[in-house]
């Protein structure tokens, strides 16, 4: 289909959203929220056939400036409306964080607001050195949204999480990546090629077996020990059933070249 303030491309198995509002600082408006429930909703059917990591990132030299400010002194909508507006943003940040392949979020300039959270939910956070994350919500008088509740507090311990929320201040990159809040520091000029790259050894791997994986990972804070290790005997069932598995159970009996080795891939 065609989108109206996102880009998405697939190629070499790799699905990339870039959320294209550059002249707003790539802003959530009405229609981008609309874009990535349809693209997601594409990403999910596809996974594992044609798409097998995503990448998300911004247009112009930001990610994400988060809601629009400058539209908000003309919000309208009563308390019940808001919070329904709020539920299916809740819905969005949920699905890009469960799409059961590996996801990174490639961060150039601002991730504000929600933009960190959308940011935040990705796998794997990548920034380039002055790109930064705040929770600005604080500056205008608001809570944090898209997740952002949930995600900090996880990521991060919640003395540092509360100290984000409540100043709203920039997290450059060297901090973030220290923090626990990114992965990787990224040149500009070479940011999307490394996340490619990196992208593109995790298609190499068994993609059904990393979803399983992810999906009770991103449980992992929320369920007792019984449960997790039912969810592991289910996962480990239908991924011994594989035919990735077979095949590289008889490559390490057969002393061939792995199926699947990180090390020795080329960076």
């Amino acid at each position: 289909m065609e989108y109206r303030h996102i880009l998405f491309d697939v190629s070499d198995e790799i699905g990339t959203i870039t959320l294209n509002r550059p002249e707003a600082r790539n802003a959530l408006s009405l229609e981008m929220r609309e874009d990535l429930d349809h693209v997601l909703a594409d990403i999910r059917d596809r996974a594992g056939d044609d798409i097998k990591a995503v990448i998300i990132t911004g247009a112009g030299g930001a990610f994400c400036a988060g809601g629009d400010v400058k539209a908000m002194g003309n919000r309208k909508a009563r308390a019940p409306e808001g919070r329904r507006q709020m539920q299916s943003s809740h819905n969005r940040v949920f699905n890009l964080m469960n799409l059961e392949l590996p996801v990174i979020s490639l961060v150039d300039g601002a991730a504000a607001g929600a933009g960190a959270n959308i940011a935040l939910a990705a796998d794997f956070v990548f920034m380039t050195p002055k790109s930064f994350i705040m929770q600005a919500f604080a500056r205008i008088g608001l809570v944090p949204d898209w997740g952002g509740f949930y995600i900090l507090p996880r990521l991060i311990g919640l003395q540092k999480a509360k100290e984000l929320v409540y100043t709203g201040r920039r997290v450059y990159a060297e901090e973030a990546v220290d923090m626990g809040l990114a992965y990787k520091v990224v040149e500009k000029e070479t940011a999307m090629a490394d996340a490619r790259r990196f992208a593109s050894k995790l298609c190499k791997g068994p993609t059904a077996a990393i979803g399983l994986a992810k999906n009770i990972l991103n449980q992992s804070h929320n369920q007792d020990h019984r449960t997790l290790l039912e969810l592991e005997a289910m996962a480990q069932t239908i991924s011994r059933d594989s035919d990735f598995h077979k095949e590289a159970v008889r490559r390490f009996a057969a002393k061939e070249t792995p199926l699947y080795d990180w090390e020795s891939m080329e960076d």
